[in-house]
C-alpha cells in the first residue's frame, strides 16, 4: 500500500489554544542583492527593514482615470453585486469589495501583469508568480468600516494552506488616500515576528471575515506590545500610489466616516515555489475565488 505525503512541517502554528510568538523563518526580499528590476536597492533595503515601501506615482493619472471608470462600471453591474465574489457593507449594503477582479475585468487582468507591478514582484519573492488573490476594496464616505488589524499570512497559512511567507501585496490607489478616510495603518517592522492566534476555525469563516474579522485576530494585549515596539505608521498618497508590503506586516484600517471615499485595488502575488498545501488550521480551504488554486505564473 502506497503510504500519503508526510504532512509538511507547520513553522508557523496558529488558531491553537493560546497565542504564540515565532520569530521569522523566512527572508524578506528572496531575491539576489543586484538583481535587476523596478525597484531601486534604497526601496528594497527599506522593504527589507520596514515590510513595505511605498511607490509615489505607480500608475499615471490617465490610467487612474481608466481604473476608475473600470470599478465603477463593477460596482454599478447588478451581476457583479449578485455574485458571491462581491462582499456587501453590513449596515448601507453597498458594496465593500469585488473579488478575484484580474478574472473578471480585462482591465485589472493588465494591471497585474503590467511589468511595473509584476517586475516588482518578481523581485521581492525571487521566482516567477502568480495572482493568489486579486479585489477591489471600495470605502465609499460616511460610515464604511474599517478592517480590524491582522497579518494576512496568519490567514492565508491557516485558511488557505501556503506554508512558507513568501507573498506579497500591492495596494494602489484609485482615490487620494488620507489619514482621515479609512487610510491602511501598518506596524514597521512588524513582520519579523509572527502571531499565532488563539481559537479554531470556525466552518465556513470566509462569509463572516470578509465582513467583519474574528477568528485570526489578535488580542488587545498582543497588539499593544507590537504597537508600542514597533509603532504605527498612517500610509497616505495620492491615486495612483501604491504601497508594497509583506505578507506577516501587522496592518489594518479604520472607518471612513469622511464624505472622501477610499477606494483601492489589491493584488496579492505567490512564489510559484510557495503553492498551497491544505490548510494548517482551518477545516477546509477557501473558495478560490479568495485563494487561487491556479499557480500558472504571470507574464
Amino acid at each position: 500500500m502506497t503510504s500519503a505525503p508526510a504532512r509538511p512541517v507547520d513553522l508557523y502554528p496558529t488558531r491553537g489554544p493560546e497565542e504564540v510568538l515565532v520569530g521569522r523563518k523566512d527572508p524578506v526580499v528572496w531575491s539576489e542583492p543586484g538583481t535587476p528590476g523596478p525597484f531601486w536597492a534604497r526601496e528594497l533595503e527599506a522593504y527589507e527593514r520596514d515590510g513595505f515601501v511605498t511607490v509615489d506615482e505607480l500608475v499615471s493619472p490617465g490610467e487612474v482615470a481608466a481604473l476608475r471608470d473600470e470599478l465603477d462600471r463593477l460596482v454599478s453591474d447588478p451581476r457583479v453585486r449578485e455574485d458571491e465574489r462581491a462582499v456587501l457593507e453590513p449596515r448601507s449594503r453597498e458594496i465593500r469589495s469585488v473579488f478575484e477582479v484580474h478574472r473578471i475585468s480585462e482591465v485589472f487582468a493588465r494591471l497585474a501583469a503590467d511589468p511595473r507591478v509584476l517586475g516588482r514582484a518578481r523581485q521581492i519573492l525571487g521566482s516567477e508568480v502568480y495572482v493568489h488573490q486579486s479585489r477591489v476594496n471600495v470605502k465609499p464616505g460616511f460610515g464604511a468600516h474599517g478592517f480590524s488589524w491582522h497579518s494576512d499570512f496568519e490567514t492565508w497559512h491557516a485558511e488557505d494552506g501556503l506554508p512558507r511567507m513568501r507573498t506579497v501585496s500591492v495596494s494602489i490607489a484609485l482615490t487620494p488616500n488620507h489619514t482621515t478616510n479609512g487610510s491602511l495603518m501598518i506596524m514597521p517592522g512588524s513582520h519579523r515576528t509572527f502571531l499565532g492566534c488563539a481559537g479554531a476555525t470556525p466552518e465556513d469563516n470566509y462569509k463572516t471575515s470578509l465582513r467583519m474579522q474574528d477568528a485570526g485576530t489578535p488580542s488587545d494585549e498582543a497588539l499593544t506590545t507590537f504597537a508600542e515596539a514597533c509603532g504605527i505608521r498612517h500610509l497616505t498618497g495620492p491615486a495612483g500610489s501604491a504601497t508594497w508590503f509583506d505578507c506577516n506586516a501587522m496592518h489594518g484600517s479604520g472607518d471612513n466616516i469622511t464624505p472622501y471615499p477610499r477606494s483601492n485595488v489589491f493584488l496579492v502575488f505567490n512564489s510559484v515555489e510557495n503553492r498551497p498545501e491544505l490548510p494548517f488550521a482551518a477545516p477546509v480551504r477557501r473558495p478560490s475565488f479568495i485563494a487561487a488554486r491556479d499557480a500558472t505564473p504571470l507574464g
